[in-house]
């Protein structure tokens, strides 16, 4: 068998915003993982966190043939995200 690389699996947390093109008006989202400081974006969530996961790989598979050590993955803390509840009427706000 020709070298086969060992993989690795490495979970690292990623923040996802609402966002507009650079230079542009146009809505997309912001995709970002503090931890290994790099960033990227998309026209849907999902499309977000695809471009940062290739990213990530990319920066990582950098730091690893360089011989650098890369940051160590992100403990899970639970799960932290947001859903949408639809509701009848006209809600009022309390200030935030």
């Amino acid at each position: 068998m020709a070298g086969k690389r060992k993989l690795t699996v490495l979970n690292y947390r990623v923040i996802v915003e609402p966002d507009e093109y650079t230079g542009t008006e146009k809505p997309c989202f912001a995709a970002f993982c503090p931890t290994l400081g790099v960033a990227d974006e998309g026209e849907t969530v999902e499309g977000a966190i695809e471009n940062l996961k290739s990213l990530m790989r990319f920066h990582l598979e950098c730091l690893v043939e360089e011989g650098e050590e890369i940051p160590s993955p992100d403990e899970p803390e639970g799960l932290v995200t947001m859903t949408r509840v639809d509701i009848q009427g006209e809600p009022r706000f309390a200030d935030l």
